[in-house]
């Protein structure tokens, strides 16, 4: 059985000459590290800011609904995680996205390849594509710079 955790958010920033922020939305440590490397190598994104708490940065993009510098380009959100899931985030996000001073891609990232949860995930607009683990460099690298 395994031990119950608390959730934690962390940020490991690294910068690049482009100006496009991400945050990436996964319970597993290990997974942020990897996605930290291909993102690093493949893609046009200046800032990465990791986060373990889906309900912690759904709060944090409210409270910087109005500041365009502090609202990121891209989210990567894996479905699957406990307390708060992907899914909780999205109906979260749904409700306050259009009130965010610029336009946020939002790429759900699961290791699911249920296809209900792809057919789910359709029926949120502002949702631009359902990626299957693990992340893949064309993919990374047609990301345009916010």
């Amino acid at each position: 059985m395994r031990a119950a955790h608390k959730c934690v958010t962390f940020i490991i920033p690294f910068y690049r000459k482009t100006m496009s922020k991400l945050i990436l939305i996964d319970d597993d440590v290990l997974y942020h590290q990897m996605a930290h490397i291909m993102i690093e190598e493949y893609s046009p994104v200046k800032e990465v800011i990791s986060s373990t708490d889906g309900k912690a940065t759904l709060d944090y993009l409210i409270d910087n609904k109005e500041n365009e510098e502090n609202l990121p380009d891209y989210i990567f959100l894996d479905l699957t995680m406990p307390e708060y899931s992907g899914w909780d985030f999205l109906n979260g996000y749904k409700n306050v996205y259009n009130s965010f001073k610029k336009a946020i891609h939002v790429y759900i990232v699961s290791s699911s390849i249920n296809p209900d949860d792809i057919e789910r995930s359709k029926a949120y607009s502002f949702v631009d594509s359902f990626i299957i683990k693990p992340l893949r460099r064309d993919f990374l690298k047609g990301l345009v710079d916010g």
